[in-house]
């Protein structure tokens, strides 16, 4: 399973009751944050999870509200006794711009280590699960992420038996491993059904909607997505800025076919998200108002 939590929902600037942009995963006792602006530690604590087990940190642009945050966050970790490496994703110059950041974090127990995203599309393996870059349209160069947990087949003794599988083997290969008994590799294919249908979260923020966006969210359990901005009459500034409407966001949910949708990144004017997604939801029912400290936890498919 997979832990969620929008640790802050704002964009451009705080508010008394909103925190600029982060988010957390939490994944078999490693945890994933992506961007960190102003307050993602001071939500973290009023979440009640820890920043010790932040082992991927995935940044989406170098704006200030997505990366502000990011100094005083290290500092918090290496204060909770973190030793164990630290890994950075982000666009290319990731590393300048946090070793410019540290100027007021020069120290740290633990090392950082720095993946620089240059092309259109990146998969990488971290924390047991895959962490999808895919780049989208902003003003700067901006990625979204997707996270990916993957379920093996069911195990199918008829098939164990079958392919001569001695019994004493079935539990590792079950658990993915290689097993290598008197002379014979057995594999877990030999023993397992086709993959099974696992998590798929999909995070977008700051851009405008273009089909990659869509095509990476494609059958997502939860898409978290932008809605800078509410109805029609900030249809201009959207453009203008490169970011999303509430109902452009809908819209990317829509042909994703995605289960579920939250909002995130307001504007500060928008005080009360809520009241915009009456229409919004003509569009894609299956749509929430995301707010700071919304929390879900995304299971795999039981009937599978």
């Amino acid at each position: 399973m997979l832990d969620i939590c929008l640790l802050g929902t704002g964009g451009m600037m705080p508010l008394p009751n909103r925190h600029l942009t982060s988010l957390m995963a939490r994944y078999n006792g490693s945890s994933i944050l992506i961007d960190c602006g102003e307050g993602t530690q001071v939500a973290i604590r009023k979440k009640g999870w820890s920043v010790h087990a932040i082992d991927v940190i995935c940044i989406t642009h170098f704006h200030g509200d997505h990366i502000s945050g990011l100094p005083g966050l290290l500092l918090s970790m290496g204060n909770a006794d973190r030793t164990e490496p630290v890994t950075i994703i982000g666009p290319k110059g990731l590393e300048r711009v946090v070793n410019a950041l540290r100027v007021i974090a020069p120290e740290l127990p633990f090392e950082l280590r720095f993946i620089e995203l240059e092309e259109t599309t990146a998969s990488l393996t971290l924390c047991g699960c895959t962490i999808e870059a895919f780049r989208v349209s902003h003003n700067v160069v901006c990625y979204g992420y997707n996270i990916l947990v993957h379920r093996a087949g069911r195990f199918l003794p008829e098939r164990a038996a079958e392919n001569q599988v001695p019994q004493k083997c079935w539990s590792r290969l079950q658990k993915g491993e290689t097993v290598e008994l008197e002379g014979r590799i057995y594999t877990p294919e030999l023993v397992l059904g086709p993959p099974r249908k696992g998590i798929k979260l999909t995070y977008c923020t700051d851009s405008r909607p273009i089909p990659r966006i869509a095509e990476q969210a494609a059958g997502a359990d939860l898409f978290i997505c932008e809605g800078m901005y509410g109805g029609h009459e900030n249809d201009a500034k959207a453009r203008e800025k490169k970011h999303m409407t509430f109902l452009e966001a809908a819209e990317l949910a829509k042909q994703a076919k995605a289960a579920k949708l939250w909002l995130t990144h307001y504007s500060p004017s928008i005080n009360h998200p809520e009241e915009y997604l009456e229409e919004t939801a003509r569009t894609f029912p299956n749509l929430w108002a995301g707010k700071d400290g919304k929390t879900t936890t995304l299971i795999f498919d039981q009937t599978e």
